[in-house]
């Protein structure tokens, strides 16, 4: 079996995701007592929003060296937003990375989506590299319209999911917002932060919900496993 360098923290609420499902997955897999040999590098998530994510570049190089001095035969960053750098970090780490994003495109390609709406933090919405990465597959992404809907988005995750509060006025909120993404053209919805999985699933709604946290989970297991 392969060993996962998993870059965590991220929040440490989706990291304790990540962990559940990667070990219930090679478990799935091998069965017995077989789990995932992992190591995590768990940064202070205060200190990536205290430089912002665009500034955090060196925090997520730092974690990245540190899992290869230990031995791993990949890297996994447990944040959609902290692939903002992950074509970056591959380059100077020479490891291999499992792109949250390639990841998530492949599922939608092969459900034969072709617009996808996005929820995520405000850099995911708004800067190109998500959208980008799933254009090179052939979907188109839309945002809610309103900055003051990312901007809530935004709020809700930094103050909410990410320390593990659920508040379902949020959860009613984020429904809404989905709903309108679908009204908009959306074929699906991605939960393009992994935390929002934490408020919102599946069992809210009737069109495709695309949890990529469990859609890099399960990449994850195929990895180390193959």
């Amino acid at each position: 079996m392969k060993k996962i360098g998993l870059v965590g923290g991220i929040s440490w609420v989706s990291t304790m995701d990540y962990y559940k499902l990667i070990n219930e997955g090679i478990n799935k897999k091998l069965g017995g007592l077989n789990a995932a040999e992992c190591v995590i590098y768990s940064l202070n998530f205060g200190d990536v929003q205290a430089l912002s994510w665009t500034n955090a570049y060196d925090l997520l190089l730092n974690a990245c060296e540190s899992l290869k001095k230990s031995g791993v035969d990949c890297i996994v960053l447990c944040a959609n937003t902290a692939h903002l750098f992950a074509d970056k970090l591959q380059e100077n780490i020479q490891l291999p990375m499992i792109h949250i994003v390639e990841e998530t495109a492949k599922v939608l390609n092969k459900k034969g989506i072709k617009k996808a709406g996005l929820l995520g933090t405000k850099f995911t919405m708004e800067m190109d590299f998500y959208s980008k990465k799933l254009q090179e597959f052939g979907i188109e992404v839309i945002i809610p319209d309103r900055q003051e809907t990312r901007d809530y988005i935004q709020q809700t995750i930094k103050e909410e999911l990410g320390i593990g509060f659920i508040n379902p006025d949020t959860k009613l909120r984020y429904i809404d917002i989905a709903n309108e993404l679908i009204k908009n053209g959306a074929e699906c919805i991605i939960l393009g932060c992994t935390e929002i999985p934490t408020l919102i699933s599946q069992n809210d709604f009737s069109f495709p919900i695309i949890d990529t946290a469990k859609v890099h989970s399960d990449a994850i297991v195929d990895y180390a496993t193959n």
